[in-house]
């Protein structure tokens, strides 16, 4: 994690816990620390099924029950960042499960197909902040693509632990 991704989390008063079964994205394993916060699609971006025996856990699909939008302040610098880190196929497909798609291309442009339009380069970037920061799923759950394993979101927090069985 980057220092700059650890003070965005510390700003979004984001609460440390201990997820005994995760794994995210291959990055954390049994055991590790992992920072939480409410089950945005940044978040979502980076969670993958690990039951035993699933290849391809990734991308889990959002079924929500209950969305809500906060406003966040907008950080191009954050989102420019964060551009390159993410699964962008991964983020539109969530983006059309919980609409807030909003008009986003089918691939990130790069920043030379804007030219001189900084307005428009400005507008993309938030329309990415949106999606990506401000839509909160409440209430749902996430299901893995290979075994149809169901992970609860509950009150924003997503339940990724493993029963004994699926370790």
């Amino acid at each position: 994690m980057s220092l700059s991704f650890g003070v965005f989390l510390r700003t979004q008063k984001v609460t440390k816990r201990l997820v005994k079964t995760t794994n995210i994205r291959g990055v954390l394993q049994r055991c590790a620390y992992t920072y939480t916060s409410k089950m945005r699609l940044l978040a979502h971006n980076m969670l993958a099924c690990n039951v035993k025996g699933v290849v391809n856990g990734y991308p889990l699909t959002i079924h929500a029950t209950k969305i809500e939008t906060n406003e966040s302040e907008f950080n191009g610098n954050f989102i420019v960042h964060m551009l390159g880190k993410l699964d962008w196929g991964a983020f539109l497909k969530a983006c059309k499960e919980v609409n807030a798609s909003e008009d986003l291309p089918e691939e990130i442009p790069s920043r030379d197909a804007f030219g001189t339009e900084e307005e428009q380069y400005e507008m993309f970037l938030r329309k990415v902040h949106h999606a990506l920061l401000e839509v909160t799923v409440v209430e749902g759950h996430l299901e893995c693509p290979e075994s149809g394993r169901k992970f609860p979101i509950e009150n924003t927090i997503p339940n990724m632990l493993l029963n004994e069985d699926e370790v």
